[in-house]
């Protein structure tokens, strides 16, 4: 029996305690109470009643808040240890990469062409596993509360130039087709520009994973009287309307094939979901079923002075 399957059975055996260590004799001392308020002594047996009933209702909302705790406490545990069996994995698959280039390049010292495609994916291995570290180190600050936002007046065209240029590698790797639609002026907005820029790549990442074939990816900006939209949209199979508020949670992926077979660590959205809250703003996703998605930042102007 797996660690998943021993935890669901715990977690079982914990719903069946409170039903027949709380649930039975609960129901036994409200039908006891009922009892009391129409038989015997009137003035003695409502106040007893009453006493029954609102002791059966204090132990009815207990173990109902028990039982909700347990039931979310058992499905973070499964997302967490679905989260440290792809992140090992993720982290498992670059290192023995690295193994495998360097035991080439020692193997073969005096082939100029080998030494040369082995450091290029060195270099490329490097940054996946740095990338994924990254992520890592930057969602445990912001689950601590010590990420910290340097926010200053930056344009935004800016931002959306220096996501696409992060995003240049993967693109040219998985044969992305990306337009990017810029405002034509000026466009200022008070944010961190790092976190910004990183939460647009992870969109990006995210829209050449999973989007169609041939890939194509449009990224743009627009403003409104008192909002400013950076928008993603991929032309991949959509996401079910019933997974679409599931996916801003930390560690969930979708559960289909596809979103197995990609690389990632479920924490992508999740740190987006987190750094539009720092900033005042919202992260809205429009999608339909093999049409693509749109995922949008939503930023409040400023109240002009």
């Amino acid at each position: 029996m797996g660690s998943r399957d021993l935890a669901d059975f715990g977690y079982r055996r914990i719903v069946l305690l409170l039903v027949s260590l709380i649930v039975l004799p609960t129901a036994l001392l409200l039908a006891l109470g009922v009892a009391l308020l129409f038989l015997g002594d009137i003035e003695l047996n409502l106040l007893m009643g009453i006493l029954v009933l609102a002791l059966s209702g204090a132990t009815i909302t207990g173990g109902v808040l028990v039982w909700v705790f347990v039931r979310r406490e058992a499905n973070v545990s499964r997302l967490q240890s679905d989260f440290v069996s792809k992140v090992s994995h993720e982290l498992r698959t670059p290192l023995t990469s690295i193994r495998l280039f360097t035991e080439t390049l020692s193997l073969r010292r005096d082939d100029s062409q080998a030494q040369g495609q082995c450091i290029a994916a060195l270099e490329r291995e490097t940054t996946r596993l740095q990338e994924l570290i990254d992520r890592l180190l930057n969602w445990g600050q912001m689950e601590s509360g010590r990420r910290n936002y340097h926010k200053t007046n930056t344009d935004v065209r800016s931002i959306i130039q220096s996501a696409a240029t992060a995003f240049e590698s993967m693109r040219e790797r998985r044969d992305v087709e990306l337009s990017v639609a810029l405002p034509p002026g000026t466009l200022e907005l008070e944010a961190d520009r790092g976190a910004i820029s990183d939460a647009i790549l992870n969109l990006l990442t995210n829209a050449a994973k999973y989007g169609g074939s041939p890939c194509q990816v449009r990224l743009e900006c627009a403003e409104t009287a008192h909002h400013i939209y950076i928008s993603v949209t991929d032309n991949g199979i959509g996401i079910p309307s019933s997974e679409q508020k599931r996916i801003f949670q930390k560690f969930y992926r979708v559960d289909d094939r596809l979103a197995r077979e990609q690389d990632g660590s479920g924490l992508g959205l999740a740190i987006v979901n987190h750094v539009m809250k720092a900033h005042q703003g919202q992260i809205r996703l429009e999608s339909t079923l093999d049409r693509g998605s749109t995922f949008s930042l939503v930023f409040p102007k400023e109240s002009p002075s």
